[in-house]
């Protein structure tokens, strides 16, 4: 990733250890992105949804709303990338914050060139110029491509037939690649309903679009299922 890149790049920094966030946006700084420091929860859910950030470092043991609260709250609205930063070994700590819709985590004490080689991947998989809105109703995403308004579904120019639901789905997970969506929130988007856990409609329907997607050549990995937590478009 280059400088020219970086400079580009904001990140924004909740955490409530004064040192390590004066540290870590010194150390940032140095490879050029755009650092904003929020030392407590509330104040780091306002100035994530008022502003726009390319990626989120946070903290889970925070003052006045945990890092888990203000994780839920902003992916009610928000797709922000978030790495969150973990007690060494707090492996509930991961597992809840993938839940509430994390994509990475690094356990402190972590080495600050992990830090910034995770924050380098998460924001190239995030870069609009993988996934490309050609016009309100088409969507392009290595080699997938899905037309809104002819339900039309093509993996390198094979056609993919898929029904009014499963397109919808498709759509949905490609709207938000890269982010994981939890089962609750795919209901609510493309079922139109909330969610139950004896209800396996989705799971059927998610299990059908990847079979066809991988019958015309897509890799198995594109699209995966993160257990427990919900479903993610690569």
């Amino acid at each position: 990733m280059s400088n020219q890149n970086k400079a580009s790049t904001s990140i924004l920094i909740i955490e409530d250890d004064l040192v390590l966030n004066h540290q870590l946006k010194q150390l940032l700084e140095k490879q050029c992105f755009i650092v904003t420091q929020c030392f407590n929860g509330e104040e780091g859910l306002l100035t994530a949804v008022r502003d726009d950030y390319d990626l989120i470092l946070l903290d889970i043991s925070l003052p006045e709303r945990d890092g888990y609260s203000v994780l839920n709250t902003l992916r009610q609205t928000h797709q922000t990338p978030v790495i969150i930063l973990t007690a060494h070994g707090a492996e509930e700590e991961r597992i809840l914050g993938f839940k509430n819709g994390a994509d990475d985590y690094l356990a402190k004490p972590f080495n600050f060139t992990e830090l910034v080689l995770r924050i380098e991947a998460i924001i190239r998989r995030a870069s609009p110029t993988k996934l490309q809105h050609l016009s309100g109703s088409v969507l392009q995403n290595d080699g997938l491509m899905l037309d809104r308004q002819k339900q039309q579904v093509f993996f390198h120019e094979h056609a993919v037939q898929l029904t009014p639901i499963q397109f919808k789905l498709l759509w949905t997970l490609m709207q938000h690649a890269n982010h994981l969506l939890s089962k609750p929130q795919l209901y609510r988007l493309v079922m139109e309903r909330d969610f139950s856990r004896y209800d396996r409609s989705l799971d059927m329907h998610m299990s059908r679009v990847r079979r066809k997607l991988i019958d015309v050549g897509m890799p198995v990995d594109r699209l995966q299922t993160v257990h427990g937590a919900g479903y993610i478009m690569l």
